[in-house]
């Protein structure tokens, strides 16, 4: 390099710092806890940089869930957005708001502080439906991109116009043992959640993350699931939409959810894994994780 080059480089150096901090000055800054209309505070875990995926967490547990598909998208160049629901994890525990448009509008409040466009959603189990209501009452405006792991939708009760359900009585009876002894219930039931060679640290972090939320809360929030037919919310989709669900799936059989989620959406794309049971965001994670980084950077 010539020795006017050099001390041109040097002169600019300066300068070329300043524009760097401006640019880092002017990135999108962290979400941070986000306050909901009705004054509850939502804990938010934003790790990474790049093109934003909002997580919405399964019924009964928190965003933690999302740990191992936060840390593979964003090594991947993703930023990665995971809240509490209300009432769970770290999130404030209010005394209501535990209704399916009341959800929808605390995710619309954490994608409006996430504070760019062509977000991408992803969701498991509960949490798809809260995106699905969402788009049905806010738009999608701001998204670019739907991912639906195991959708709990769109509709789980027996009707006369939905074979898919199961009956009323059938749910009653589940949250009474909720009410009753919930921590059991978990352990009764975490066999099928998962597969054979899951490990026991695996098992017993997931069971742990869902004791933690109170009955109440689990009860409520299940009960207001229950009463949403989001049939009709699924032609209001209109961005490219990835459903990915298991054959083995005790907790939303395929043919009744993720299938019927698929179908009614336009252009739905429906990857079925076979033997993967409803958590298979850890069971199969390797494989979620790949087709999540091929749908959200195509």
């Amino acid at each position: 390099m010539l020795r006017r080059q050099v001390l041109t480089a040097a002169a600019a150096a300066p300068a070329l710092a300043t524009l760097a901090a401006s640019a880092a000055d002017a990135r999108t800054p962290p979400v941070g806890a986000v306050r909901t209309r009705d004054g509850a505070s939502l804990f938010v875990r934003d790790w990474g940089e790049g093109r934003p995926a909002v997580f919405a967490a399964s019924w009964g547990l928190s965003s933690a869930m999302w740990a191992y598909q936060v840390a593979h998208l964003s090594d991947q160049g993703f930023r990665c957005v995971a809240f509490d629901r209300r009432g769970h994890g770290r999130s404030d525990v209010p005394g209501g708001g535990y209704d399916m448009d009341t959800f929808a509008d605390d995710l619309a409040a954490v994608i409006e502080r996430v504070g760019t466009r062509d977000v991408a959603l992803v969701g498991h189990s509960m949490g798809c439906a809260e995106i699905i209501n969402y788009l049905a009452r806010h738009g999608s405006s701001r998204i670019g991109k739907v991912a639906l792991l195991a959708p709990s939708a769109p509709y789980l009760v027996h009707t006369d116009d939905n074979p898919y359900g199961a009956p009323r009585a059938y749910h009653d009876a589940t949250m009474a043992l909720w009410a009753r002894d919930f921590p059991g219930w978990i352990e009764a039931n975490k066999a099928p959640f998962f597969t054979s060679d899951t490990s026991p640290g695996m098992v017993d972090w997931l069971c742990e993350e869902m004791r933690a939320t109170a009955a109440p809360v689990a009860i409520a929030a299940f009960r207001a699931m229950l009463g949403k037919d989001l049939r009709p919310a699924l032609a209001k989709i209109d961005r490219p939409t990835l459903v990915i669900h298991g054959d083995k799936d005790a907790s939303a059989p395929l043919e009744a959810t993720g299938r019927r989620v698929a179908a009614g959406v336009k252009g739905a794309v429906l990857k079925v894994y076979p033997g993967a049971p409803h958590g298979l965001f850890v069971t199969h994670m390797d494989q979620v994780n790949r087709d999540l980084e091929a749908f959200l950077r195509a």
